[in-house]
């Protein structure tokens, strides 16, 4: 009989899943053909309990036991249908996912937004196939809660989490209701960076050879630029300035010897190593590069994106690099 319950609940809470495998985008109501509800162990337990009373009230003919019977059997589908509406009517939506490095933990916000005027208390949210990781939150009239699922990745490209489970037990603990909700969302893993890479490669302007990098010249200051990073900031003669008599902000300037460029090639990496590996290298040379400010050109196949440096670029070739290979998906 548990056997068949547990096919009968695998085919009606599925039954609302949209066909194809598809993903709820925007944002989702919980109504009430969503929300499914059984009794708990504790509710079990509970109608074991009502049994006794009412066999026993039977047999020695109990008016008090009948009524404390019925009072219980009251309280019980009371706390059924609270229980349920803790739950329904409730607003779903995807928030922000930052991208990771392979290896690292990726989080994905969930907004979860009460637009009615009843208090939902207890609400746990958690992917259905990690039910340790469980969040709870409590959500007053007309405001929403913010929780944070977080995934484990293993490998580079995108990673989408799986179903997300909502269910509550509030107020008695008699009976659990939950709904699944498939986010429409995806966070991007970068490739793990190298540990213990060779040092930049600098390509000379007349000659193929790499050789390791070194700090570019001090060559002065200039007037800030859109997408120049902070670390290049003149922060002594920033300080100086006087915005009052059209003070701008201004940005050390530099120059690399020789007219030597920093331009990081996948096919200048030696063959033997790994393409994984290789583009872990990559990673670590554009992290390095972004670190010490030196503007640098970045090559992967198809993919030529001219010296530059700052959060949009590194960005860019950090995405080039976790999609090498893998068919993006809109």
């Amino acid at each position: 009989m548990a056997l068949a319950l547990r096919g009968w609940l695998r085919r009606t809470t599925g039954a609302w899943l949209p066909r194809g495998g598809a993903l709820d985008a925007g944002e989702v109501v919980i109504s009430q053909r969503r929300v499914f509800i059984v009794p708990s162990r504790a509710g079990l337990g509970f109608v074991l309990l009502l049994a006794v009373l009412l066999v026993g009230s039977v047999n020695y003919a109990l008016g008090l036991g009948f009524g404390l019977t019925f009072l219980a059997l009251s309280c019980a589908l009371v706390d059924m249908v609270a229980t349920y509406r803790n739950l329904a009517q409730l607003r779903l939506q995807q928030g922000r996912t930052a991208p990771v490095y392979a290896g690292e933990v990726a989080q994905f916000e969930l907004q979860v937004i009460n637009r009615t005027r009843l208090a939902r208390y207890g609400v746990w949210a958690d992917f259905s196939d990690m039910p340790d990781a469980r969040h709870v939150a409590d959500i007053t009239p007309g405001a929403q809660a913010t929780v944070t699922l977080t995934l484990p990745t293993t490998a580079r490209g995108w990673a989408a989490p799986g179903r997300v489970k909502l269910s509550t037990r509030f107020p008695l603990g008699l009976f659990v209701a939950w709904s699944y909700w498939r986010p429409a969302a995806r966070v991007l893993v970068y490739p793990r960076p190298e540990e213990g890479a060779p040092g930049l490669p600098l390509q000379g302007g007349g000659g193929n050879s790499l050789r390791t990098a070194g700090f570019d010249d001090f060559a002065g200051v200039r007037n800030y630029q859109a997408g120049d990073s902070p670390r290049q900031m003149a922060w002594r003669q920033i300080a100086r300035l006087d915005p009052s008599i059209g003070g701008q902000l201004v940005t050390k300037h530099f120059e690399g010897g020789g007219g030597d460029e920093l331009v990081l090639d996948f096919d200048q990496l030696p063959r033997s190593l790994d393409v994984e590996l290789r583009l872990a290298r990559m990673t670590r040379w554009v992290l390095d590069a972004e670190s010490r400010a030196l503007p640098y050109a970045f090559h992967l196949g198809l993919v030529r994106i001219d010296a530059s440096s700052g959060a949009a670029h590194q960005a860019a070739c950090l995405r080039a690099l976790a999609l090498y290979g893998i068919a993006e998906q809109a």
